[in-house]
């Protein structure tokens, strides 16, 4: 099968583009003159790596070390936050697309790929992947793209699916493209693509993950997708289906880390469950094409937002107890506890405001919105490092990682 490709050498997105997502001129706190300096980029240590969150109407840029408030930003009552890549930028799901968020300067730009509903940000490799929901359209940009600067967007390639859905793709090292496949009224599995000139070559393709969801890469680059019933694995240049041991056993986000063959997965056995807590995980052995279900004690409840891979390749869980539970992926079993913010709630709706946590290196960065608080937690050792209480109520975070 063929599938149709196009490059472009896109333009700078211009300051009249009507955006619903405006930029507030603010003062950079930067570094000292002492601090190193990243030769690539012109950034000092210390304003790579920033943390970004978001509020009701805003965005604020904050310190890794300190958590002091760098910059803010106004902008939409909600939007989405995804790292880039680069070490620097933040990408802001706004209802314009995703504009590009500099965190060194730090600037909300008015760099903007333009997307009907933005979705997921996939950074692989060289490569930054946005899939626009709304159209089905699959954007691939270098990573380093913004190297030089906001005021041009780097030069893309595109794929275009056969129907918009909610979708995520992902570009793996030989230049190979895995997109999932669905339309607007369902989501069924997923293809692998190779890239010919002026068309895209289909190489593989999976029936099989009714409502595919998420994506994650483990070691070998073996990528896994969630299915509401098991998870898709892609190794090999071919789909494996991990049957789930429910009928219903959704699994919507993978949790990886690229040196080990182990993904830690969310797990839901009940399709009518309300709201948005979950109380057992899946871990799914790449290496081994094995799908487990391990269930939690009773007391650790968690949403998308609350696991995290990091040091040991081990799995971070926030509980609703206020605890990050340390998860063995190897043996499946909790082996540490520690205590970080108050007991919370989950939410009514997604998109409600509740813990999150996100993991750079050796520290995790935690949201608790209950005390307008963000906290930096040393994972070796349990110890709060760094606290902050802000202004606003935290929705998102994420960190810019490169």
């Amino acid at each position: 099968m063929k599938r149709h490709m196009r490059m472009s050498a896109a333009v700078a997105a211009l300051a009249g583009v009507s955006l619903l997502a405006t930029a507030c001129a603010g003062g950079a706190g930067g570094a000292g003159d002492t601090a190193p300096t990243d030769e690539k980029s012109g950034t000092t240590a210390s304003e790579t790596g920033r943390v970004a969150i978001s509020y009701p109407g805003g965005i604020a840029v904050l310190d890794p070390e300190t958590l002091e408030v760098v910059d803010e930003f106004e902008t939409e009552e909600f939007t989405r936050l995804n790292p880039f890549g680069d070490g620097r930028t933040i990408a802001v799901t706004t209802s314009a697309g995703f504009q590009m968020l500099d965190t060194a300067e730090p600037a909300l730009t008015d760099a903007l790929f333009e997307a009907t509903a933005a979705g997921h940000v996939v950074i692989h490799g060289e490569n930054t992947v946005l899939f626009d929901d709304g159209t089905g359209t699959t954007t691939i940009v270098p990573t380093d793209g913004f190297a030089d600067g906001y005021d041009a967007l780097p030069e893309t390639t595109t794929y275009s699916a056969d129907a918009p859905h909610h979708g995520v793709s992902i570009v793996l090292e030989d230049g190979s493209l895995l997109t999932t496949v669905g339309d607007e009224t369902s989501r069924t599995g997923a293809t692998a693509l190779h890239a010919h000139d002026d068309h895209w070559d289909e190489a593989a393709v999976n029936a099989e993950c009714p409502g595919i969801h998420g994506e994650g890469t483990a070691a070998e680059e073996a990528v896994i997708f969630g299915c509401e019933n098991g998870a898709l694995l892609f190794k090999d240049e071919a789909f494996t289906k991990l049957a789930a041991p429910d009928a219903y056993g959704r699994m919507g986000n993978a949790f990886v880390s690229e040196t080990s063959p182990i993904v830690v997965g969310d797990y839901k056995n009940d399709p009518d469950a309300e709201g948005y807590l979950l109380n057992a995980v899946t871990l799914i052995d790449t290496a081994a094409e094995t799908l487990d279900v391990v269930e939690l004690p009773a007391e650790v409840q968690y949403t998308f937002r609350d696991i995290a891979r990091g040091p040991g390749d081990l799995a971070y869980i926030l509980s609703t107890d206020g605890q990050i539970h340390v998860l063995d992926p190897e043996t499946g079993e909790l082996t540490e506890s520690y205590p970080v913010i108050e007991a919370w709630e989950g939410p009514t709706q997604w998109q409600d405001a509740h813990p999150a946590i996100k993991v750079d290196g050796d520290i995790a960065y935690i949201t608790e919105p209950a005390a307008n608080s963000v906290h930096a937690v040393d994972l070796t050792t349990g110890e709060i490092i760094a606290s902050v209480e802000l202004d606003h109520t935290p929705n998102e975070i994420a960190v810019a990682i490169g």
